[in-house]
């Protein structure tokens, strides 16, 4: 029997990124997933903190060279791989130089300060989808964790191009932020200039714009929810019931991946 396909897109990765709570988990879940029967690739942001050489990064020119314009502006992306161990399962890092490079300003390693986030969520975003369809894969399962990777579920769920993954389930991760994310008010009218619905968008509006509206929209577009906060924030676990969607609390998932596969295999059966 074939294994089935998992597509991982983390906010952070371990030993890529140094050994802490978010990173680490992206590295659990990729490889004890692996390790229970599925095959793997894991997209995550090439970090200006992330050593190239170390890691053994290298570029794979027949995916690179994508355009995603934003505010009429070209960004190229530059796709790098590596082997994560002990696995060796497959890590697609997306990299550009206007968004992704390490600059004096930043406070932590993926610069959750920034003024550009809402670009860099969506050059992130754009980036993964677009190179998972060049891959010609077919996840049974596409899992997302954290704020850069908040819009992949919207993504996937309200662009006409991303009909490739309408039978793919989608699972969303809200981690625990230690950082508050700025996210440019600009954002909305950013993700219509890139095909997401203003009817959409409009059962947004009056909403702040930060961290946890990224979390509901995320939610709002998943089949299931994993909640890796001590206490789930109560108006997104709120959204969660109302809608049904199945989840796990942190005292179910944390460091118990047969509760993950279970998770999965639960959902691929609906």
């Amino acid at each position: 029997m074939a294994k089935k396909k998992f597509l991982f897109v983390a906010q952070e990765v371990a030993p890529y990124l140094p050994p802490e709570k978010i990173s680490s988990l992206g590295k659990e879940v990729a490889t004890g997933i692996h390790k229970r029967g599925y095959e793997v690739r894991t997209f995550t942001p090439k970090w200006g903190a992330i050593n190239e050489r170390r890691n053994q990064l290298h570029e794979v020119i027949r995916l690179s060279g994508l355009n995603v314009t934003i505010d009429d502006n070209d960004h190229p992306l530059l796709l790098k791989v590596a082997s994560l161990h002990p696995t060796r399962t497959q890590v697609y890092f997306i990299d550009n130089d206007d968004y992704f490079q390490k600059l004096d300003s930043d406070i932590d390693d993926v610069g959750s300060n920034r003024p550009d986030n809402d670009q860099r969520i969506i050059f992130f975003t754009r980036s993964t989808v677009e190179t998972a369809k060049k891959l010609q894969w077919d996840p049974a399962v596409i899992h997302s964790q954290g704020w850069v990777a908040s819009m992949t579920p919207v993504y996937l769920r309200q662009l006409s191009d991303s009909i490739p993954f309408e039978n793919s389930k989608v699972v969303y991760t809200v981690l625990p932020e230690d950082t508050p994310v700025a996210i440019d008010s600009d954002f909305f009218r950013r993700l219509i200039e890139d095909g997401v619905k203003a009817d959409y968008l409009a059962a947004y509006e009056g909403m702040e714009i930060n961290t946890k509206l990224l979390h509901r929209m995320a939610i709002d577009n998943s089949d299931g929810v994993i909640f890796m906060t001590d206490e789930p924030d109560p108006d997104l676990l709120a959204a969660v019931e109302a809608k049904g969607i199945p989840y796990l609390k942190k005292e179910e998932a944390d460091g118990n991946l047969e509760a993950y596969i279970e998770f999965y295999e639960k959902l691929s059966e609906k």
